[in-house]
Order: C-alpha cells, then sequence, then structure tokens
C-alpha cells in the first residue's frame, strides 16, 4: 500500500468537512456538551489498547455515535483532535495513530453520513427507523466495512487468520452498537439537542 494513501485519505475526508465551516453549529445549538465530552472520554478509549498488554486488542471505536451527535462535518474535525489527543497520551507513533484516526474515526463516520442519507432517502421516517437503523444496525455496518477496509489497506489482527478476523471485527462491530443504539435512544428521549441529525419536525410527524 502506498505511504501517502492514508495521509490523503484523512485529508479528502477533513477538508471538505472544514469547508463546511462546521464551528458555527456551536453558536446556535446545545452540542457544547457533547462535544467537550468526545474530547475528555474518547480519547482515553481510544488509548486503552496501548495502555494494556492484551493477545487481541478491541478497540471501541464511538464514532458513529459522535456523527450521530454532532453532525459528520463538525464530527471529523472533533475526531481529528481525539485522535492528536491519543497520540499524545500514548506510546504510538505517528503511523499508528493515523491509521486509528482514519480507520476507528474519519472513515467510519464518513460511511455512517452515507447511511443516514439513504435511510433519510428510501426509508419512511420514524423514530425507531433512527435508533435502529443508524444508531444500532448503522453502527454494525459502518464499522464493520470501516475494518475491512482497514485490512485491506494492511493492519491485520495480530495472530489471527484473514477468514477468522472477520468474525472478530463482526462481534467487536456489535459491542460499538449497542452502545451506540442505546444512547441515541437515551438521547431522543431525553436531550434531543444533543443530536444534530436529529429533528423532531422530521422523525414525530403526526
Amino acid at each position: 500500500m502506498n505511504v501517502l494513501f492514508e495521509p490523503l485519505l484523512a485529508l479528502l475526508i477533513l477538508l471538505p468537512a472544514l469547508w463546511l465551516r462546521p464551528w458555527r453549529l456551536l453558536a446556535h445549538t446545545g452540542l457544547q456538551t457533547p462535544l467537550l465530552a468526545t474530547l475528555a472520554l474518547l480519547p482515553l478509549l481510544w488509548a486503552l489498547p496501548y495502555w494494556h498488554a492484551m493477545p487481541l486488542h478491541l478497540q471501541w471505536s464511538g464514532a458513529c455515535l459522535v456523527t450521530l451527535s454532532l453532525g459528520w462535518p463538525l464530527a471529523v474535525p472533533v475526531l481529528t483532535l481525539v485522535g492528536a489527543i491519543t497520540w499524545l497520551i500514548t506510546p504510538a507513533t505517528g503511523e499508528q495513530a493515523l491509521a486509528l484516526l482514519l480507520w476507528q474515526g474519519l472513515v467510519p463516520a464518513t460511511l455512517a453520513l452515507g447511511l443516514g442519507a439513504l435511510l433519510r432517502r428510501f426509508v419512511p421516517h420514524h423514530p425507531f427507523v433512527y435508533v435502529l437503523g443508524r444508531g444500532f444496525f448503522g453502527t454494525v455496518l459502518c464499522l464493520f466495512s470501516a475494518s475491512l477496509l482497514a485490512q485491506w489497506a494492511g493492519h491485520t489482527l495480530p495472530n489471527i487468520g484473514s477468514e477468522l478476523s472477520w468474525v472478530a471485527l463482526w462481534l467487536m462491530a456489535w459491542g460499538d452498537a449497542f452502545i451506540t443504539g442505546m444512547m441515541a435512544a437515551i438521547f431522543v428521549a431525553y436531550r434531543p439537542e444533543w443530536l444534530a441529525t436529529w429533528s423532531d419536525t422530521l422523525y414525530l410527524k403526526s
């Protein structure tokens, strides 16, 4: 794989998000709380595999939840900051930090954007579609797809064959999906202002 592939792909995702000037969202919404929570908690979760020696590193992404909460244009630079903080607090090399940011953050977030657009275009607007489609099953599909792309790019799981690794990646995606689906349901019920991708007008039409 070309050494420039991952940096160029990261820029290809980051620059359009910055071009949309996502920081404007912070002036008119209640997204400050989930943004600060993301910057405080997600680097610690991303850093766990570097702090504990395990035969198989179980990496929690959180990118789909961040995308649902902040919206893709704001989620991308926030996840980039998460990746930078993780790099600072772990012994990861620059190459490892970039791979973590790309395949656990930017790519799943971008896939979640595409899936959300498809659901809004072709599926009836309903709270269960949002919670289950985007929060739960969507997270499984986006994270598993991103993991397969990472494997294609050369980031294989240690001590596991390529066929068995598919099973491991699939199961790890489900863990992330349970958390994302649960948090999406809680936010819809009690803190809809923490979800930039939620709209009462769209999903609660009588």
